[in-house]
């Protein structure tokens, strides 16, 4: 961005005429180049805010693998302890059928708990990359606004090399492109472009 603007800058210095083309392009490049530092604070803001729930939707799911081989575990336990009490049947103990119930019921209870965490835990990570997606949106967005804005940049230094305003035209035309976009990000419209992203990613 910055060598974008140090050459629609010396571009400008550099031109001798003294016409008001010239000051038209000075004060688009003002315009544009400062929106484009504002959304570059907020891009980098976003980018921050992107790897924070891409760790936690991470963890989550690494939380969610611990909690599937507990109850997993669990589980294999249980059914072992069903088959013993089956083969037992009445050869056991009252003393020891009661506390073959209790485990049996412990593991029960652990089986629930864990398939009940899992569940939570699992709601908990698609929260975390479905926020990763809106924000990722959001991204995409600024990212469409920088290369416009600075496209438009380097067409008003050319202009005002070339003296040629009909570039103008279309220097204009990615700058409000660009300023679109850039505006989409910082209300978070739901605008996306997808054929424009895909082509860059």
């Amino acid at each position: 961005m910055a060598d974008v603007s140090d050459v629609a800058a010396e571009a400008l210095e550099n031109s001798e005429s003294s016409d008001g083309l010239n000051s038209v392009i000075a004060l688009l490049v003002a315009i544009t180049a400062t929106f484009m530092a504002l959304s570059g604070v907020k891009s980098g803001n976003l980018g921050q805010a992107m790897s924070e729930e891409q760790s936690q939707t991470v963890d989550a799911w690494s939380y969610y693998q611990a909690k599937s081989m507990k109850q997993n575990l669990a589980e294999s336990t249980l059914d072992q302890l069903l088959v013993y009490r089956a083969a037992a049947g009445t050869t056991l103990s009252p003393e020891a059928t009661a506390e073959l119930d209790k485990k049996i019921a412990a593991y029960t209870s652990n089986v629930a708990r864990y398939k009940k965490e899992k569940d939570d835990i699992k709601t908990e990570a698609e929260g975390h990359a479905k926020e990763y997606r809106r924000l990722n949106t959001h991204d995409d967005q600024f990212d469409l606004s920088d290369a416009a804005l600075s496209v438009s940049i380097a067409l008003m230094g050319v202009t005002a090399l070339t003296k040629k305003k009909w570039l103008l035209v279309f220097a204009i035309a990615f700058m409000l492109f660009g300023l679109f976009f850039g505006c989409a990000g910082f209300f978070q419209w739901t605008v996306h472009p997808e054929a424009l992203t895909g082509i860059f990613s």
